[in-house]
């Protein structure tokens, strides 16, 4: 038994020092040479204090500014802590009750508009923490932001152009507005 335990001792010693502590600390380096704004967050600093990150979404609720995504995080929204869908499948009450919810806060939140709402912005993401919305649901917002800023539309509009982000590689995902980026350019203009 002893010709056994002791292989087996090395090999657990071994692959605990390369799986356990080489492989993460390749991986760290590797991170923090090629990729270290992602390796670190995303962060994004206004005068030296953190605001926010790329890869987060953040919550926004006053009319002056682009609203993002419904986050089904707890205790808050977009807890990092916390990632994760709601899991709740299209027929769900539950799932349809939120959904209605999210809807008539947006058409309170803006009475006149008539505009069919995307679907973006009253569904969670898969991860709860989505920092983007579509082109059509930033769209959808300007009147709302444009009275509450006393901005002219057309102004807001090229904005949210200049603010959106194309395919990945012209091919993957959809076209894309970062909330909290198009948010402080909005503040900018002040």
């Amino acid at each position: 038994m002893k010709e056994q335990i002791r292989p087996a001792l090395t090999m657990l010693l071994l692959l605990t020092v390369l799986t356990g502590v080489a492989y993460p600390l390749a991986v760290t380096g590797f991170a923090q040479v090629f990729f270290q704004d992602q390796a670190n967050g995303s962060v994004i600093t206004r005068e030296g204090k953190v605001i926010g990150s790329r890869l987060i979404g953040q919550y926004f609720d006053k009319p002056e500014y682009f609203w993002g995504r419904p986050s089904a995080t707890a205790p808050f929204a977009y807890n990092a802590e916390a990632s994760k869908g709601s899991n709740l499948g299209p027929t769900n009450p539950a799932l349809i009750e939120a959904v209605n919810a999210r809807v008539a806060t947006l058409r309170a939140a803006d009475v006149v508009n008539d505009l069919p709402i995307p679907v973006d912005l009253v569904t969670a993401s898969g991860s709860g923490l989505d920092p983007h919305i579509s082109p059509a649901a930033a769209f959808y917002q300007l009147r709302r932001v444009a009275r509450a800023r006393g901005i002219e539309e057309s102004v807001l509009r090229d904005l949210v152009a200049q603010h959106t982000q194309g395919r990945q590689l012209g091919v993957l995902g959809e076209p894309r507005v970062q909330v909290l980026l198009l948010n402080l350019a909005l503040d900018k203009r002040r």
